[in-house]
């Protein structure tokens, strides 16, 4: 059957970023949707922001386009134009290699829900605000190339 049991897949909020970048995100849980429904072109994933919960550092894509859909409650996107609100059924799109550096901060007292739809092995990722790279494949290192 196609229907996907969103509660049978688990939730996560583990982070590949260093100790001293992660606080923002604990309050990402998230949960892998394309390996439970068998998905291998593109990565899906449903994601619940906690009140005061970012995203992700700001951050943007050289190879993967993303593509997220606020299925409930708030969040703002944050990106290099300023602040923009996003409410339930607001999508929001991030073509890859466009420099625009992104996140969603949930600035309310309830959760925001939304779901995102990327590739699923990405590329290098640059992070404009922190000093932060990644290469691909989740090796993430300062931006002169040492390791955390």
């Amino acid at each position: 059957m196609p229907k996907v049991d969103l509660q049978a897949v688990p939730q996560t909020n583990a982070t590949g970023y260093p100790e001293h970048l992660a606080d923002v995100v604990q309050g990402r849980w998230y949960r892998r949707l394309s390996p439970a429904a068998g998905l291998t072109d593109f990565g899906a994933s449903h994601v619940v922001l906690k009140p005061g919960a970012w995203s992700a550092q700001r951050h943007w894509h050289e190879q993967e386009d993303e593509l997220l859909v606020i299925l409930s409650g708030t969040a703002v996107l944050v990106d290099d134009d300023g602040r923009t609100p996003l409410v339930a059924g607001d999508v929001a799109a991030f073509p890859k290699n466009d420099g625009n550096g992104h996140c969603l901060i949930n600035e309310s007292d309830v959760d925001c829900v939304f779901l995102v739809v990327g590739k699923s092995v990405n590329g290098p990722c640059h992070y404009p605000d922190v000093d932060m790279h990644e290469n691909g494949g989740g090796d993430k290192r300062r931006k002169t190339g040492e390791r955390f």
